[in-house]
């Protein structure tokens, strides 16, 4: 987990804050829905060069994160 903490970084000056990978601005979405259209992570790291499989993890765990919480019922 922390690898994930290094490759996903917050910035509010780039891409209106939204998390992106490593500082640059491929956005942590823009790698999740290229996974929903159906490309594997060797076609996505060729769709995106400067990407490493690492960052391609990292993405997905970030996303795991964020869904993966308790809901209250009233």
């Amino acid at each position: 987990m922390q690898d994930m903490e290094k490759r996903i970084t917050f910035n509010p000056k780039q891409c209106g804050g939204r998390p992106c990978v490593r500082g640059m601005r491929i956005r942590v979405s823009d790698v999740l829905e290229l996974f929903a259209a159906g490309l594997s992570g060797g076609q996505i790291l060729e769709e995106l060069p400067d990407l490493e499989p690492e960052d391609l993890t990292a993405c997905l765990n970030y996303a795991r994160r964020r869904i993966d919480h308790p809901v209250l019922a009233a």
